[in-house]
């Protein structure tokens, strides 16, 4: 037995070794067939020796048991956005703004690949768990259908642990080929590679996953105290180091206009790639700098996604269709007749308001000029004139609400039709599909198909009455199944534990969003408290305004809000904040309020797991060595962070003297 064990051990170490040299250096040292032969070896031994196959073996490549479900999983930090450039006059302005915080700076200019963005998180050197991006604060676990990926290590070369960001991929040779077989099957083929890349990875049976043959490439850490990197490009030159698979085509430039350089040889050349890329991703190189400059709520500041300009097309439009949103406001949409642009098939464009379809001059049965805003959301850019039909009239707007009859208000100041009625049939619809969407109770499984037909059963009228429904309510329902009304009344329970914020931003506030729901929620912590607080006492808080305070103070006065909030609460809803109260983090005086970075090795613990229990005292951890730094903790092998503490006389600890200093804490 102990020789088959060193057998198995061979054949991980060997199967490892080709599969990177095969899918990440693109340099095979064996043909494909001996690396079949080993691998149909190893796969033998584990179905006759189930004790020898680990989550980490490479026979999880070819998938295993289906999933019944992708579970939840929040981000250790959350997954940003980045902002967008869409022209050379976005990209001075970024360069002038990253001038005047940090000075001068040279960049990092990377390919934005046109995939879908996933974290992957390794412990002791392992694989661990790989999540999507979801809404940015948590993602759906689809570790699985990731171990697919051969790009992907299984294990590193040092056994550290942290957390890498990438984006899955499909070659555009394994989406032809994809598409091919669908086509023979007599099925919907995929709109483009980015979309087959996303339905793969959602795929819950692994083997799925794995036929599609997607591909990675890493560019991001999210944590670097286990490493040395002091800017972009030596953080990718580590990620190569571990055996990861980054984009070759990065480059370094010193300037705005080496930045406009490159984006012009890859907007001509970008279709020789074998994927397909969406734009050029900028970064300040320097993560001193990064630091420095720091995050908005949504986006990183040292950074920008410039996009590549939109396709445009013509159609014809041949209608002009309303929607009501759940505050009133009646939005226009071109129905036209379909029409590819940027890979997708387009049937209905935005309009926006009446305002801008007269400024247009829009007319039914105009052709039309169509794109997509950012390549996601298409619109109507301009009319064909010399196209025009003879007899197309001016197109106005109704004066009565398309769905409950009730007269449409302009309000003064805002370019929007509003319809006022609180009953409003379309409107009710529309906040409850609101009140159960991710960002806000997040119950999974109740679209807005299954929202509307509750509603016109007049099984829920409002969103109370979402906590009181039943099995018997559920399956007369189209589509729904004994199994399915199962899991969404689990999810349906589940919601109740959600922390206050959640339901604050999920009652549709106006002005309220999310950022503000969680400040509010955080600060005041019970409903109770935030159902008597004065609009004087929110305009003091710095991220909430007069019109924002004014609106949460009238709607929680409404007799039938407070009604609703009762309901609400007989019927088991959370009415706390339950989330961590950062603002509150007191941590050990001797750490608090510290700027502290890490280098070297440590030998009684890793550099992660030092920086976490430093984060717990309250102290700021960084990964580069600064006038602000208030101390550096080195182990072994410091580099150039202990050479910069000691040039800038920043106090510098060794890991003997951390380690004493926590013992002696623990015995205060």
């Amino acid at each position: 037995m102990t020789e088959l064990k060193e057998r198995v051990a061979t054949l991980h170490q060997l199967l490892h070794q080709y599969n990177y040299e095969y899918h990440v250096q693109d340099n095979p040292s064996v043909p494909d067939a001996e690396y079949d032969k080993l691998l149909a070896e190893l796969i033998e031994i584990e179905a006759a020796h189930p004790e020898f196959k680990s989550s980490n073996s490479p026979t999880v490549r070819i998938g295993g048991q289906a999933q019944s479900t992708f579970n939840k999983v929040r981000h250790d930090t959350p997954m940003l956005s980045l902002g967008n450039a869409f022209n050379e006059e976005d990209l001075r302005r970024f360069d002038q703004r990253v001038r005047e915080a940090v000075g001068s700076v040279t960049y990092m200019c990377e390919l934005k690949i046109d995939g879908l963005a996933v974290s992957l998180k390794y412990v002791d050197g392992a694989f661990v768990q790989g999540l999507t991006r979801g809404d940015g604060t948590t993602g759906e676990d689809i570790t699985e259908n990731l171990k697919t990926i051969y790009a992907i290590p299984l294990t590193l070369e040092r056994p550290i642990s942290f957390e890498v960001r990438g984006e899955a991929y499909m070659p555009r040779k394994s989406f032809l080929k994809l598409n091919e077989i669908k086509e023979q099957n007599d099925e919907q083929p995929f709109a483009n590679p980015r979309n087959a890349a996303a339905g793969s990875l959602r795929q819950l049976d692994s083997k799925l996953a794995a036929e599609r043959k997607l591909d990675i490439f890493l560019y991001s850490i999210n944590d670097f105290t286990e490493l040395d990197a002091t800017s972009q490009s030596e953080a990718l030159a580590e990620l190569d180091g571990l055996g990861f698979k980054t984009n070759p085509e990065r480059r370094e430039v010193a300037s705005i206009e080496e930045v406009l350089e490159y984006i012009a040889y890859w907007t001509d050349h970008r279709t020789a790639l074998p994927y397909d890329i969406d734009g050029i991703v900028i970064k300040v190189n320097a993560i001193e700098h990064q630091e420095e400059m720091g995050f908005t709520q949504k986006s990183p500041r040292w950074a920008i996604a410039y996009k590549f300009p939109a396709e445009e097309v013509v159609s014809k439009l041949l209608d002009i269709e309303l929607s009501i949103g759940r505050t009133g406001v009646v939005t226009p949409t071109a129905v036209l007749e379909p029409v590819r642009v940027a890979g997708t098939t387009v049937s209905r464009a935005s309009l926006h308001n009446e305002d801008l379809i007269h400024e247009k001059d829009i007319r039914i049965g105009d052709s039309v000029v169509v794109k997509k805003a950012g390549d996601i959301i298409p619109e109507v850019v301009r009319v064909v004139l010399e196209r025009r039909p003879e007899h197309a009239e001016t197109y106005h707007m109704p004066t009565h609400c398309p769905s409950c009859g009730h007269e449409l208000v302009r309000i003064e100041g805002e370019v929007a039709l509003r319809c006022i009625n609180p009953k409003c049939q379309a409107q009710l619809v529309e906040g409850l599909i609101h009140f159960v969407s991710r960002q806000a109770m997040n119950i999974d499984g109740l679209g807005t198909k299954i929202i509307e037909q509750l509603y016109h059963n007049e099984l829920i009228r409002d969103v109370a009455d979402i906590f009181q429904l039943t099995k018997d309510d559920l399956l007369p329902l189209e589509r729904m199944g004994e199994k399915k009304a199962d899991n969404l009344l689990s999810a349906i329970e589940a919601s109740k534990q959600q922390s206050l914020e959640h339901l604050l931003f999920g009652l549709g506030i106006r002005h309220l969003g999310v950022k503000a729901s969680q400040v509010l929620a955080e600060k005041y912590e019970t409903m109770t408290r935030l159902m008597s607080v004065t609009e004087a006492e929110l305009t003091e808080i710095h991220d909430v305004g007069e019109k924002l305070a004014q609106s949460f103070v009238t709607y929680m006065a409404n007799e039938d809000i407070k009604a609703l909030i009762e309901k609400l609460q007989s019927r088991g809803v959370n009415m706390t904040y339950t989330g961590e109260k950062l603002s509150e983090v007191e941590g050990h005086p001797e750490f608090h309020g510290k700027t502290i970075v890490l280098t070297g090795k440590l030998q009684q613990m890793t550099r992660s797991e030092a920086g976490q229990w430093l984060k717990r005292q309250g102290a700021k951890v960084t990964s580069s060595v600064t006038k602000s730094t208030d101390l550096v903790i080195a182990g072994t092998d410091a580099g150039s962070k202990l050479t910069k503490a000691e040039s800038l006389g920043t106090p510098i600890w060794d890991e003997q003297t951390f380690i004493d200093k926590q013992n002696a804490m623990r015995e205060e």
